[in-house]
């Protein structure tokens, strides 16, 4: 699939769509701020504490158990019985300062009809700090997190289904944003419109193989490739150009 610029969304596409799902990290803000290689290294902190492991052992086993069960925590928890509680607030005590007001994207935001969410794997605390600094938090109706999901990560479709029930999200006039391809393939299967956010410099960024769209097994489950959400946003509202961000 070619990567798609924001110029190309069809607002035609989303006429419909008066819910709007938002993943956090690396979608509401970009992947080149790098916010999450904070979270990642004090997990791999935290897995070398718990187990006397050394640095290298530590990382391999924390990005198997996040590849195997969709986050660190899910494999600890499963392996290891972590308190999720402690690990969560080990893991999030990052510096929020790098993430600096999004003016067009808070204004593309708040433009979209209908109600607006955050559905993270991370938690409300983590999801309300990062919204904060952005400049967006107010534009949400609700957040989502791990510990509403009972500590079971996307992609799991039990995880959607809760974060339906719970929202009374009506997928059949939903959209989702997301950066890893496969938590997009729950989302299609419900009915909803679904977007990855990719890094702007892609040749630039390190990722996982199976965090790639080329190599990912839900690239079929992905209607939409952007780099820019504020520009994709922005083409989804066209009447809203005198609100547009400025310059």
């Amino acid at each position: 699939m070619m990567l798609q610029p924001a110029s190309l969304a069809d607002p035609a596409d989303f006429a419909h769509v008066r819910e709007w799902v938002f993943d956090l990290d690396n979608t509401l803000y970009p992947h080149r701020i790098n916010l999450f290689a904070e979270i990642d290294r004090n997990m791999t902190a935290y897995v070398a504490a718990l187990l006397q492991l050394e640095h290298d052992e530590a990382r391999a086993l924390q990005k198997r158990y996040y590849h195997d069960h969709g986050t660190t925590l899910a494999g600890l928890m499963l392996h290891h019985g972590v308190n999720p509680d402690d690990f969560l607030e080990k893991a999030h005590a990052i510096d929020y300062s790098r993430l600096l007001p999004d003016e067009g994207l808070g204004i593309a935001i708040k433009a979209l009809p209908g109600r607006k969410f955050i559905f993270t794997n991370g938690t409300v605390a983590h999801a309300q700090a990062a919204a904060r600094a952005l400049g967006i938090l107010d534009h949400f109706d609700d957040i989502f997190d791990i510990v509403a999901a009972g500590y079971v990560p996307k992609p799991a479709g039990a995880t959607y289904d809760k974060f339906a029930s719970l929202t009374g999200l009506d997928a059949s006039k939903a959209a989702m944003f997301e950066d890893l391809p496969r938590n997009l393939a729950v989302p299609k299967a419900l009915g909803m419109k679904t977007v990855l956010i990719v890094p702007r410099n892609l040749d630039e960024v390190v990722l996982e193989q199976w965090e790639r769209l080329e190599t990912s097994e839900g690239r079929e489950h992905v209607d939409y490739v952007t780099d820019d959400l504020a520009g994709f946003l922005e083409r989804l509202n066209p009447f809203k150009a005198s609100e547009r961000r400025p310059g």
